[in-house]
């Protein structure tokens, strides 16, 4: 268990006040609780580009390492965590009121964050609804509920605008490639982008929230037949010739065509506001038939290998 940030293991009491109101202690030490929170860390990306967006960035004392959107986050900002690590010491160390956290990978910091009793909200949002109801909650969480909803609400008349635009094109066939080795489908609100983008998700009903589920084979790929392969490797840059030399991709459309393409992850695999709005623009351009990923044919011999980074956990 984590040490006690006053080195002991006595019970604590979380109480919550209006104005970081403090109860009188009685056999247990009573931590403040304020609300609305005013020192906040962030565990991933996508809560720190909505409290961005909600005007309430003063708020925040601690960020992902991940975080980059709005740029300046990265010069404004201490970075105090990856995905599935943090520094612990630091954290408690900025005394936050609130900590927001994402899906079971983050369980662990949770449960310790907890333990060392400070307020921890855990979203799990992995669908466009979720993203909508994340934004809603975190707004209600941070006292800023009318500009949440008011944001979602933009969000998503913005959706409907796309699909409107969209719609009348050809459904070409996609096959989004979120990690390479072994090769894992979209997640649900990329699948479901797709389909608001004007293409047809090879692998829709692969919509599952752990990864495992979406892991898919190079020849159910083949017999898939895409037009278009999107990849977003988790961080990792994606490389093209590569997937156009797997073995048998030669009659993959997409492959035949050059139609390959890259979203930089933080634009489409954070299920926040950069998914619904870059992410989105992105896969749009992406269907175009007009736009194409030349493929370095030259490269396809090429020997060098890259380091391997750790592929996503397959559980979540």
């Amino acid at each position: 268990m984590p040490s006690s940030p006053i080195g002991d293991s006595t019970p604590r009491v979380a109480v919550v006040r209006r104005h970081a109101a403090r109860a009188p202690a009685v056999g247990a030490i009573v931590l403040t609780r304020r609300f609305p929170p005013e020192r906040i860390v962030c565990l991933t990306e996508e809560t720190v580009e909505t409290l961005y967006l909600l005007g309430a960035e003063d708020r925040i004392v601690g960020v992902s390492g991940y975080a980059v959107r709005p740029p300046q986050v990265r010069r404004e900002k201490p970075r105090v965590s990856a995905f599935t690590s943090a520094d612990l010491p630091k954290i408690r160390a900025l005394k936050p009121d609130l900590v927001l956290a994402f899906s079971d990978l983050q369980a662990d910091l949770v449960a310790a964050l907890v333990r060392d009793g400070l307020a921890v909200h855990a979203f799990n949002q992995r669908d466009i609804a979720g993203i909508l109801a994340m934004i809603r909650t975190l707004g209600a969480l941070v006292d800023r509920a009318a500009e949440a909803d008011a944001l979602a609400d933009r969000l998503a008349r913005r959706l409907d605008a796309v699909r409107t635009r969209t719609s009348g094109r050809q459904l070409p066939r996609v096959y989004f490639e979120e990690w390479d080795d072994p090769m894992i489908a979209g997640i649900a609100w990329v699948s479901e982008l797709i389909e608001i983008a004007g293409g047809r998700d090879v692998f829709a009903d692969r919509r599952a929230p752990a990864a495992a589920g979406r892991i898919v084979t190079s020849d159910a790929v083949i017999a898939a037949a895409p037009e278009v392969i999107v990849a977003s490797w988790c961080g990792k840059k994606v490389r093209p010739e590569r997937i156009a030399a797997r073995p048998g991709w030669h009659a993959v459309p997409a492959v035949a065509a050059g139609r390959i393409h890259e979203i930089k992850s933080p634009l489409i695999l954070q299920p926040g506001p950069a998914a619904l709005t870059d992410g989105l623009d992105a896969l749009v351009a992406a269907l175009d038939p007009a736009a194409s990923m030349p493929v370095d044919h030259d490269a396809l011999t090429a020997s060098p290998g890259l380091p391997k980074p750790s592929p996503p956990n397959t559980s979540s």
